[in-house]
């Protein structure tokens, strides 16, 4: 078994798929056991010798910083902390999220910064390393004190209590730490706000999001490709002057991917007595270019994000400082989530418009792409569909972090709302892999018109294994069936093309 070794070398999206993908356990570097310890110790040191409050440690939390805690009573109010905190709603938040949440708030534990016992961090590691998925809830945080309430429902089951899930059933956290003979944490002063304090959830599902939007970018590409070529398109917006002299890095990146995708195309060479295309595909370049550059931007934040320390206080044994601050407001990541999700409904909003092309009965394909239209709706409602969820899209691409909710009876008077700006996108990723599904069902479905020229080798050779999974529709069919095993194929091939930017 392949082992990540969890320490100070930056972690990237990169890395993250890496480990992901090939299934592998994680562990400790000597560094960073060094450094947990090192924070522990001077922290109960601390403690012995200081008997001034210090906000989380020996205090109550948000307005209730300034109520003293006797030092008998620490390791109750962490536990309390962590069971009262425990107010997730809805539904619950997908397995591979939750493990995304226990590698980062691993990671963000490591730096021997936020004062937990070594064993602490070892019983996250036994939940990764194991499968053991703690049942967290979609619903609940602001994004700003750190993400308190599905951070406390990740904990619970360190302390005997909430539930996990586990090889496809649920068990309680007394249940799991039987299972495997694990004795419950009693957490010490501090640990349950280093557990909870720190922006684990909306990082979790950002670079979630991000794994499945650099994919869905680059598969968006080599679908527009085949639309390209069905609509008897012409390569010139493609051509490397036109993006030399407006060098946008996600510009220039899509037009050298359709340049490749459309290499020894017979349609695409042939000539053609149309002047110019419509915006659609004559702009993908500069579309497609921006939404890949603000997914760029978006990656950039995340990954500072995951190689920082987000918990509060922060602790600086070298220093003697214990500090209080605002490392776990979530701003950062719920404005680039915002622009994030701008760019997720720009890519669905293009593909539609090729997709309402296509059915147009222009350029000698047929009208809703059937022989016998009339007598056949063939291709009119699954372009409805599409513009249903483009339109959903579109509306939840208004801001979050714009808002905030005074909490805590003022204390905590600014919040980020990043957490709902996280599971937006997530929805809205969702629903582009729904409208880049149709737009492939459509293209797929047009390129049959233009036979015997074939397209390119990459186009013809995808098309070969999209038949395998949805056959060409002579005269009309139930459409819904085909229609979820277009999407499914969307699903399957983008995660085939990792996170690299050029196809």
């Amino acid at each position: 078994m392949n082992v990540h070794f969890i320490n100070k070398n930056w972690l990237t999206l990169e890395i993250i798929e890496e480990i992901l993908n090939s299934n592998m356990h994680i562990a400790l570097s000597q560094e960073a056991e060094d450094a947990i310890v090192k924070c522990r110790t001077y922290l109960d040191e601390k403690m012995a010798r200081h008997n001034k409050p210090i906000y989380g440690i020996n205090t109550g939390f948000g307005s209730l910083c300034n109520t003293t805690i006797p030092n008998e009573d620490l390791a109750t109010l962490q536990r309390n902390l962590v069971m009262s905190h425990a107010c997730g709603l809805g539904e619950e938040v997908p397995q591979d999220v939750v493990k995304l949440m226990l590698l980062l708030k691993i990671q963000g534990l490591s730096y021997g910064h936020s004062g937990v016992q070594l064993i602490t961090v070892q019983r996250l590691i036994d939940f990764y390393n194991h499968n053991v998925f703690p049942v967290v809830y979609q619903q609940g945080s602001l994004g700003a004190s750190g993400d308190l309430a599905p951070l406390a429902h990740l904990i619970l089951p360190m302390i005997g209590l909430g539930e996990v899930n586990f090889e496809g059933k649920k068990y309680s956290g007394e249940e799991i730490n039987k299972k495997f003979g694990w004795n419950v944490i009693n957490l010490q002063s501090k640990e349950g706000l280093a557990l909870l304090n720190g922006t684990q959830f909306m990082s979790a599902y950002g670079i979630h999001n991000l794994l499945r939007a650099k994919k869905l970018s680059n598969l968006a590409d080599l679908v527009a490709g085949v639309s390209l070529d069905a609509y008897d398109g012409r390569i010139e917006p493609f051509n490397e002057l036109i993006q030399k002299i407006r060098p946008h890095n996600g510009q220039f990146i899509t037009a050298r991917n359709i340049k490749k995708v459309m290499e020894g195309s017979q349609i695409i060479a042939q000539e053609k007595t149309h002047v110019q295309d419509p915006y659609s595909f004559r702009c993908v370049p500069q579309v497609h270019g921006a939404c890949k550059d603000a997914i760029a931007h978006a990656q950039k934040v995340f990954e500072t994000e995951i190689n920082s320390v987000t918990d509060n206080p922060t602790i600086f044994p070298d220093e003697d400082e214990v500090v209080s601050a605002g490392n776990f407001h979530g701003q950062p990541l719920a404005m680039v989530l915002d622009y994030l999700g701008i760019a997720i409904a720009e890519l669905g909003s293009i593909s539609e418009r090729r997709t309402y092309k296509l059915i147009g009965g222009q350029r000698n394909l047929p009208p809703f792409l059937v022989a016998k239209p009339g007598l056949n709706s063939g291709f009119m409602i699954p372009q409805y569909a599409q513009a249903s969820v483009v339109s959903q899209n579109k509306q939840l691409a208004a801001p979050c972090s714009v808002d905030t909710i005074d909490s805590s009876n003022g204390q905590e008077d600014h919040v980020s709302m990043g957490a709902n700006a996280a599971t937006k996108v997530y929805r809205m990723i969702d629903n582009l892999e729904k409208i880049l599904g149709i737009e492939l069902m459509n293209a797929a479905q047009a390129l049959e018109f233009r036979k015997p020229l074939k397209s390119s080798q990459m186009i013809e050779g995808l098309i070969k294994a999209y038949r395998k999974e949805v056959a060409f529709v002579q005269n009309d069919i139930e459409m819904h069936p085909a229609m979820k095993k277009s999407i499914e194929f969307v699903q399957q091939y983008s995660n085939k093309l990792g996170v690299k930017d050029f196809l």
